[in-house]
């Protein structure tokens, strides 16, 4: 499923959540999640989305381990995001699941709600973002109503084959039609912000440095 070219990548290699975001804000574009953060010191991942939708466990049972259909679908250089709706009582993604996960290239998981085995992720090294670690397994508690479908994450819509970033601050999530005008947009902050601490560096006072670039207002 892999939209990224590799010239897309190394360009977002340069940038943070915190450069796309504020893109994502001068384009009005909603694409910023919250409330999601690793579960250990994870890198930096960038990918195309791949979907799962979770609902409560119920009358309809599950077929076969969540998770498992999106990871064989999965291509490498994929990031599974898991929507739980935010719940925190119950883990969406466990150590088999990274397992095979990283098995197969897909370079971390986002879940919109808990996960655990967190220990496991640093001792194989697989990032994983989430709102929170919990013992509880999703046996009898929740089940997967589907995969790549449309879900949301932190209050932001994803699609299957949208871009995706996560890092220290957060997630973010790029329409895939609108990934040249956020990039474009995202490499001027950023390169705004560089030239700003230089001239910090080199001894400009904060007032100056603030009325010479007018942060308030660089975005427009």
């Amino acid at each position: 499923m892999s939209t990224l070219s590799k010239e897309y990548r190394e360009r977002l290699e340069k940038l943070s959540t915190t450069n796309i975001s504020d893109a994502l804000d001068k384009l009005d574009i909603r694409g910023t999640a919250l409330g999601i953060r690793p579960l250990w010191g994870a890198p930096k991942i960038i990918g195309t989305a791949v979907t799962i939708k979770m609902t409560a466990a119920g009358q309809t049972k599950s077929q076969y381990h969540l998770g498992s259909a999106a990871i064989d679908s999965a291509s490498e250089g994929d990031i599974i995001l898991v929507d739980n709706g935010g719940r925190t009582d119950v883990s969406v993604w466990g150590g088999i699941l990274a397992t095979g996960a990283k098995k197969k290239g897909i370079v971390g998981v986002i879940a919109d709600g808990a996960c655990r085995d967190a220990d496991e992720y640093l001792a194989m090294n697989y990032p994983v973002f989430a709102r929170a670690a919990v013992p509880l397994t999703a046996r009898g508690r929740v089940i997967q109503e589907s995969y790549n479908t449309m879900i949301q994450i932190g209050g932001v819509q994803v699609r299957p084959g949208d871009v995706v970033m996560a890092d220290a601050n957060g997630v973010v999530v790029i329409p895939v039609e609108k990934l040249d005008e956020v990039l474009a947009d995202a490499e001027l902050v950023l390169e705004k912000e560089l030239q700003m601490m230089a001239d910090i560096e080199n001894g400009l006072s904060m007032m100056e440095v603030d009325q010479k670039y007018r942060y308030e207002t660089m975005l427009k």
